[in-house]
């Protein structure tokens, strides 16, 4: 994110807040940004990542898709994001990022306090359907839920827009069993594991047991997310979440890297190889 907006997003995490559920949520890595790609590149071993953009309010989302199609031009490694905002002239400005070379939107409907199925979005979703560009959603209802998040207000999006290529961001927390439903029902549909199963969040919204099953058979549809560097917990601890699920080496390694190598292709700045 933009630095200064950056910094507010972390003053709100120190508040408790009432997004964040009113629960204690120390930032474990607040770096400056170079600091922040240098851990992702040398110390996790990155290959790729996203921006992490979204607007609160109306004529935002414009100035942050300004800001991180510099920011991806000067960082290798950073897939080329864009978000929006449900506003007059929002297809325009979500057209020109496509024509940018957008690889991925970012919508937060939580935040954002909107409902996905707003008449406003619905040519910005059919832009991303026909262009298959995916859009990381968080749509599920934790740490706190909103007046639009939950499977309903997508579940119709999706219904008008089957083809739209969406990821349910943090596997839909808590509604973990709805939202792979909708995987299971839409082929386009993904999910990443953005703070799910690790022990912040399983104290909070445990993952259901019984749903291990379909979770390895969706393998193939489950991206790693991980929410840095806002989260509360060091980062190493997400890729251990994971790893004792007990899914297998098979399913870590799509998870980990070869579903998003399919998805997005050779990450930016890297050999075709890489």
């Amino acid at each position: 994110m933009p630095q200064r907006v950056l910094d507010k997003v972390w003053r709100y995490f120190d508040s408790a807040g009432e997004l964040v559920g009113g629960v204690e949520w120390p930032i474990t890595y607040r770096a400056e940004e170079a600091e922040r790609v240098r851990l992702l590149r040398e110390e996790f071993g990155v290959l790729a990542f996203t921006s992490m953009i979204y607007p609160h309010k109306p004529g935002m989302a414009a100035w942050l898709n300004g800001w991180s199609a510099g920011f991806a031009a000067r960082t290798d490694g950073c897939l080329h994001t864009s978000t929006f905002f449900p506003e007059p002239g929002v297809a325009a400005y979500v057209q020109d990022a496509l024509e940018a070379g957008t690889r991925v939107f970012k919508s937060h409907v939580q935040v954002g306090s909107y409902d996905p199925g707003d008449p406003l979005l619905d040519p910005v979703w059919g832009l991303l359907a026909e262009a298959d560009v995916p859009v990381v959603m968080h749509c599920g209802s934790g740490p706190a839920p909103g007046k639009y998040t939950g499977p309903g207000p997508i579940g119709r999006v999706l219904a008008r827009h089957p083809r739209l290529r969406l990821i349910v961001a943090h596997m839909g927390m808590p509604e973990y069993a709805d939202f792979l439903d909708l995987a299971e029902a839409y082929g386009s549909v993904m999910l990443d594991t953005t703070m799910a199963f690790t022990d912040f969040s399983e104290r909070l919204a445990p993952f259901p047991s019984g749903e291990l099953g379909r979770l390895a058979d969706l393998g193939d549809r489950v991206l790693f997310g991980s929410d840095f560097p806002n989260i509360p917990y060091p980062y190493i601890h997400q890729l251990e979440a994971l790893e004792r699920l007990g899914l297998g080496d098979a399913w870590l390694r799509a998870v980990c890297h070869d579903n998003a190598a399919r998805l997005f292709g050779p990450a930016p700045g890297r050999p075709s190889g890489e």
